[in-house]
């Protein structure tokens, strides 16, 4: 079996002949054809199976209400007191509603609010605290007349069950429903908007010697199947996203593997979501040990993954990355 990864270009001298990635701003004329056991070569678009190219190609529709032609920001929303950047920030109903304003200000789209850490060793939650943790504050945002639509990052089914009744319109599983029996036909019964993303074993284990056969052609498959088994429980592929799940379950290497081949995911037919935003790796290889210090080297990551064409980046520092955003933009 072959890969095709996209060589994603920005550039505006477009050539005749090339090919729009997802119907969004980046373009491209050939692929890197992947097999596994290492071998790869360059093939131009011509020589792309058609089933793949359509869905490198084809305009994503409306997520959330938010449109794909354009990236977006999920702004980070930590109501825990045990997060591995903010912890503790914003785990009081107050401090959570304000930051949420904050957030929105600064120009995030959607805001992913979460009541249990994912965080490399960090401990479990009972699904009782997690929805008292959650629930209130999206009441309170739905409840204050904001618009912006809201994500729950959970894994545990009734939390998101709970939330999604509470107004939340997406239900962001990091180990892409598989962790809870109930997540499926949940998914299948409501609808709602789902990012898959992938994770190697529970956050309490997954650094602990993670390892794979192909990082970025193992985590291509793996959403791949989970993409296929959440329509087949009656999800339409158009309301799923995916993320390749920077971090969990990863060596610096693999993140570093998976961000050099991003532009891959675009064969799956779905919007890509980024969330690289403040980790380890990131304070690692900028040299800062301080989690709130990382906006510099997240943004740039960031940015390499818009120059790949992914739609939504999940971050901590709204106002610098929006900022970001924009003078990026008027270089194209």
């Amino acid at each position: 079996m072959a890969y095709f990864r996209p060589i994603s270009q920005i550039d505006r001298c477009r050539p005749k002949g090339a090919r729009a990635i997802a119907g969004g701003w980046a373009w491209f004329t050939h692929a890197e054809r992947i097999e596994r056991g290492g071998h790869t070569d360059v093939v131009p678009v011509s020589e792309i199976p058609e089933d793949i190219l359509e869905n490198v190609c084809s305009a994503r529709g409306d997520i959330c209400g938010l449109p794909m032609s354009e990236p977006h920001i999920m702004g980070v929303l930590n109501v825990t007191p045990d997060s591995f950047s903010d912890g503790g920030q914003h785990n009081t109903f107050e401090a959570a509603i304000v930051r949420a304003n904050n957030m929105i200000e600064e120009g995030a789209a959607l805001l992913d609010i979460g009541g249990e850490s994912t965080r490399p060793g960090a401990d479990f939650v009972e699904v009782a605290e997690e929805i008292s943790r959650t629930v209130p504050v999206i009441e309170a945002i739905k409840s204050a007349g904001i618009d912006t639509p809201l994500s729950i990052d959970t894994r545990k089914a009734d939390v998101a069950d709970a939330a999604l009744k509470s107004g939340a319109t997406m239900f962001n599983d990091v180990t892409a429903l598989t962790y809870d029996a109930k997540s499926l036909p949940l998914v299948g019964r409501e609808k709602p908007f789902v990012c898959l993303m992938h994770s190697l074993s529970d956050p309490k284990t997954m650094q602990i010697s993670p390892e794979y056969d192909d990082v970025l052609l193992d985590i291509y498959d793996h959403l791949a199947e989970q993409i296929a088994i959440c329509t087949r429980a009656g999800l339409p592929k158009e309301r799923i996203i995916v993320d390749p799940g920077i971090g969990f379950g990863k060596t610096m290497d693999h993140n570093l593997q998976l961000i050099r081949g991003l532009s891959l995911f675009h064969g799956l037919g779905c919007p890509v979501l980024l969330g690289v935003s403040r980790k380890r790796f990131i304070g690692e290889l900028g040299g800062t040990q301080e989690a709130a210090d990382r906006a510099p080297g997240s943004i740039a990551i960031g940015l390499e993954g818009l120059r790949q064409g992914i739609q939504f980046l999940r971050v901590h520092d709204i106002w610098q990355t929006k900022q970001a955003i924009r003078l990026w933009q008027t270089t194209l």
